[in-house]
């Protein structure tokens, strides 16, 4: 076998998927696959941010058609060995194994050299693809000097035999180092006269993070269907995790964990918060699989990839932006309209072009018109960048102000909380005028901030008869823990009595007959603003 065609590759990777404990099931997504084989709309480019699975159904559509190797002991257990009635699929064995492959992962360069051009880059994979085709067919007399889609179709004319194309990341060229404009575009013709329109193509599966909109400036590649996470509903079950999946997961998780330090409530909270263009929330697989492994709640995704990459996008809208990260962080939407295509534009002019950005790349979700800050994993990146760049201008001087704030709080030390607080309120910026509590909330997320290194912040809380505006739940058992309520023209003895009489302080008790969660105290903390004077209150109250 070749090193694009009918490569072996994908056959072991996807091996070693299926053998995880960890795998979820997706090959469902080779039914829409198998009926679209010589169709007109043969043609499929899906986009999703990093590490949301594509590798892992690319590997999967290679080893499922491809001729590499005998995979029927990969699929039989797999959902898409069987119809909706539990019969096997007659479409299953029709196509297992029964197709030429051409597999092609743009994000595997392996340059020989460490100085390269864009023409040495496309050669190394025509000259690879020909050669491996020379040898797949020597009755042939192909020559290794001839256009790869000369070959292919000459191939065709003399055998009848199409063939599939898997290409992985295929923006990925547009990220080196040695491309320029000019070899953008001599990529979109190369691919154009690869596919289009080619009678040899049986099928052709593109996925990659940026969509091909904006690069493609006409009839390139518009034989393309696309299919983003954000707008387009079809296959957005299969790249990330339902809710339904990561139940199944956390199943598996109990049962092959001794002593297990993370609740199903943990994953919701740090790794979900994405939505699909069906308007369902997935988690990010990467996240779950690697928590639920190490039995440990950490930032794998944000981790695994440059995330200075956040300030990198707003660097240049910096005013703009500014109130929107205070209502993100404070866990609020921001109105956006977000078009997936302009992400791929060099330069971001627009606050709607940076969050499209954004979304395309997982920074931030999208639904019902807005953007959000999805989970707790990306909020720490944010929480650090506020608390880092000092270029955020007055968000990042209230960011660090947050520490001595948590300080204050703990130490009951109100003068200081509403010396901080009217600081912020003195502010030169729309958001900090608090006409409504949703506004002053924004501002207290704020202030505490550095709170969440020691704290899992949880806003609007079920708790006791009703809803807690903010409750800090110690990483520590034995800290104090937090109750705060926030009162807009009324009092902070107001805003601590509702806590008491709501019984919000029971969240902190565990259930009857339960040894407590928590052993620390329990403040009681009341926060106000009066529009009228411009006055802030505070009052600190141990239940």
């Amino acid at each position: 076998m070749g090193r694009f065609l009918n490569s072996r590759n994908s056959y072991e990777k996807y091996c070693g998927i299926v053998s995880d404990p960890y795998f979820v099931d997706k090959s469902e997504l080779l039914r829409d696959l198998i009926a679209a084989l010589g169709k007109p709309n043969r043609y499929f480019c899906i986009t999703r941010p990093r590490r949301f699975g594509k590798s892992v159904m690319a590997n999967m559509v290679d080893a499922f058609f491809g001729r590499a190797a005998k995979s029927d002991r990969l699929f039989d257990g797999l959902r898409i060995a069987r119809d909706n009635n539990g019969k096997e699929n007659p479409d299953y064995r029709k196509h297992l194994n029964q197709h030429n492959v051409i597999y092609i992962d743009f994000s595997e360069t392996d340059f020989p050299r460490q100085s390269m051009e864009y023409m040495q880059y496309i050669e190394r994979i025509q000259d690879g693809i020909n050669q491996d085709l020379k040898e797949a067919y020597p009755e042939l007399g192909l020559g290794m000097e001839d256009a790869l889609w000369d070959v292919l179709n000459c191939i065709f004319q003399k055998t009848n035999q199409k063939f599939i194309f898997v290409m992985d990341e295929w923006d990925a060229v547009f990220h080196l180092p040695f491309i320029t404009e000019e070899d953008r575009a001599q990529y979109l013709r190369f691919l154009k006269a690869l596919l289009k329109d080619k009678a040899y193509v049986e099928l052709a599966y593109m996925t990659g993070v940026l969509p091909i909109a904006k690069y493609s400036s006409g009839s390139e590649l518009n034989m393309f269907l696309e299919y983003d996470m954000t707008n387009r509903k079809k296959f957005s079950e299969y790249f990330g995790f339902l809710e339904n999946e990561v139940d199944r997961l956390f199943e598996v998780y109990l049962r092959d964990t001794q002593e297990p330090e993370i609740t199903r409530e943990d994953l919701r909270i740090w790794y979900d918060g994405y939505y699909t263009g069906k308007g369902s929330r997935i988690y990010n697989p990467r996240s779950v699989v690697c928590a639920l492994t190490d039995d440990e709640l950490a930032c794998y995704w944000t981790s695994s990839g440059p995330y200075d990459e956040i300030f990198y996008y707003i660097r240049n809208d910096i005013e703009e932006i500014q109130d929107d990260l205070v209502l993100m962080v404070a866990g609020e939407g921001v109105r956006a309209e977000v078009q997936n295509y302009a992400a791929v534009s060099m330069n971001l002019e627009t606050k709607d072009e940076v969050y499209s950005a954004m979304v395309v790349y997982g920074l931030l979700t999208y639904k019902d018109g807005k953007v959000y800050i999805p989970n707790r994993e990306l909020m720490l990146q944010y929480e650090k960048l506020l608390l880092s760049k000092d270029s955020l201008g007055y968000v990042h001087r209230l960011a660090k102000e947050s520490e001595r704030m948590v300080k204050a709080t703990l130490a009951g030390d109100v003068r200081t909380m509403a010396e901080i607080l009217k600081y912020a309120h003195d502010t030169e910026s729309p958001i900090l005028s608090y006409n409504s509590e949703a506004e002053l909330s924004a501002v207290v997320n704020l202030v505490y901030l550095s709170a969440r290194n020691n704290y899992r912040v949880e806003r609007e809380d079920k708790a006791g008869e009703g809803f807690v505006d903010f409750i800090f739940y110690p990483d520590q058992r034995n800290n104090d823990g937090i109750i705060l309520e926030l009162k807009i023209d009324s009092t902070p003895k107001d805003a601590v009595e509702q806590i008491k009489a709501k019984g919000y302080q029971l969240r902190f008790r565990g259930k009857l007959g339960e040894t407590p969660k928590f052993t620390g105290r329990i403040l009681a903390v009341g926060i106000s603003y009066c529009r009228k004077t411009k006055e802030h209150a505070c009052k600190v109250e141990v239940l």
